[in-house]
């Protein structure tokens, strides 16, 4: 199966693509949308689904996922990234991609076996899983991958669970 993993942010929104079969993971693609903090919100916003459109319609993924919405300290930040998590939610829905939404705690348990692992644990497990000979620059984009192997374990898993 090929997941699109999102990781979204206002200034920076990850993308990581993968083919996994719940066991193995194969990176496809990954890297990180930019928007200038300088441009107006609604611009940003446009861009971030633009760019997540083109890599919907370029790697054609038959599942997405998407971190789910956590407590902020900052109402305001926590209402932009909630913007911007909708423009993600709405790209993916209208590709007619299927979706899922995982805890940040939910996605470390499933990388790295341990919910408050820190980011560069993240990084390595990631690093090792996909079978890369350098770990991924941006965190965004590692974050990303991590929810897009998340989801592909799970959805391995649900398939199994099925079938017996």
């Amino acid at each position: 199966m090929r997941v699109l993993g999102i990781d979204c942010g206002t200034e920076r929104t990850g993308f990581g693509i993968v083919d996994s079969d719940g066991r193995i993971h194969r990176l496809v693609d990954s890297g990180v949308i930019r928007t200038s903090p300088k441009a107006p919100f609604q611009d940003r916003l446009r861009e971030i689904a633009t760019e997540l459109r083109a890599r919907i319609v370029s790697f054609a993924p038959e599942m997405a996922a998407v971190e789910e919405v956590f407590y902020a300290v900052n109402v305001k930040t926590a209402l932009k990234l909630s913007h911007v998590r909708g423009v993600a939610l709405l790209v993916i829905a209208e590709a007619g991609v299927q979706f899922a939404e995982y805890s940040p705690l939910e996605v470390k348990t499933s990388v790295v076996g341990y919910g408050r692992a820190e980011k560069h644990q993240v990084k390595k497990m990631v690093t090792s899983l996909l079978k890369l000979e350098r770990e991924i620059d941006s965190e965004d984009a590692c974050d990303a991958l991590a929810i897009a192997i998340c989801h592909a374990n799970h959805e391995a898993t649900r398939k199994r669970m099925v079938a017996v």
